[in-house]
This record gives structure tokens, C-alpha cells and sequence, in this order.
């Protein structure tokens, strides 16, 4: 049987997409022809990407008005924001979980990302 394998991408409606690219691109470090792309990692057996559904009324993407939010996987949560922090980007807060550590900005069009660097396997 044919089936899902994982999160294929996130798709914006911008205004402006040129600023858009070269904000990701300069703040994140991230971009291409095409956007972001992310290959599949084989050599993480645990790794996983996340397609979630909230309640209308939830204040999770807040500060943003938007109804979505983008959840970017990294590998050294101190170290990107560190990085983030000498560019200007105002960090929103911070959590630690048992499965991974979270932080959160707006980007320039007012989607509120999410950084996530995972510790251990999913939650149950």
C-alpha cells in the first residue's frame, strides 16, 4: 500500500517573495531556486517532521496573526541563536522539553517560526 512518507514542505503566499528569499537566505542561511530545501537524513534513525492540527483559538502562533507557523528542525539551538541574535532577530522565548529544546522569532512577513532541535526519540 502507498503511503505518506513525511513533510513534503511549506508553502507561503507572499507579497514580496524577493525580500522574503533574501531574509531567509541572509538571517536563517537558508535558500535555493526553488527555497529551502531540506534532503532526508538516513543517519538519523529518530528524526521526524511533524504535520499538526490546533484548536482556532489557540495563542501558540502568537505573536503572529497568521494561521500557520513553520517549525525548522536544527542541530545546535544556542548556537543558531547566538547567530540569530547577532543579526538583530529578536528571540521570543525559549522551552526545553525532554524531546527537544524550542525557540521562536517572526520573520519579516509575520510568520512566527518555530526552531526545534531535537533531544531522543518522539513523544509517546
Amino acid at each position: 500500500m502507498a503511503r505518506i512518507t513525511g513533510l513534503g514542505g511549506v508553502f507561503l503566499k507572499i507579497a514580496d517573495q524577493e525580500a522574503t528569499s533574501a531574509w531567509y537566505k541572509e538571517i536563517l542561511g537558508i535558500g535555493g531556486d526553488w527555497g529551502a530545501m531540506f534532503p532526508f537524513k538516513n543517519d538519523d534513525p529518530e528524526g521526524f517532521s511533524l504535520l499538526s492540527a490546533f484548536k482556532p483559538e489557540t495563542d501558540y502562533f502568537e505573536p503572529s496573526k497568521r494561521e500557520f507557523m513553520i517549525n525548522l528542525r536544527v542541530d545546535d539551538l544556542d548556537g543558531f541563536i547566538a547567530e540569530l541574535e547577532s543579526k538583530g532577530v529578536e528571540i521570543l522565548g525559549r522551552q526545553d522539553e525532554d524531546y527537544g529544546r524550542f525557540a521562536w522569532i517572526v520573520d519579516l512577513n509575520d510568520v512566527k517560526i518555530e526552531l526545534w532541535q531535537q533531544l531522543g526519540p518522539a513523544p509517546e
